[in-house]
């Protein structure tokens, strides 16, 4: 695990604010969701994302296919072979 020599406290309500450069780093909007894992004493957080969840478009679709570890719906393959 990387360290990114980052201190954040925890408030009244438990809350922690990640730093906009990871947000961004990582693509976290406004209503990303994280999945939380706990392990002994770390927290882990994960970006959350559905199976079926296209990596282009984000839309989460049934016909979707994954190839080398990144899913695409119809939809964005088809704009792709267009180009």
């Amino acid at each position: 695990m990387k360290s990114t020599g980052i201190v954040r406290g925890i408030d009244g309500l438990g809350r922690i604010v990640l730093p906009k450069e990871l947000r961004s780093a990582l693509k976290l909007d406004r209503d990303a969701r994280l999945e939380i894992f706990v392990d002994g004493d770390t927290i882990l957080l994960k970006k959350y994302k559905p199976a079926g969840t296209c990596d282009f478009c984000g839309e989460i679709t049934p016909d979707f296919l994954t190839y080398q570890g990144v899913c695409i719906c119809r939809a964005c393959r088809d704009k792709i072979s267009a180009l």
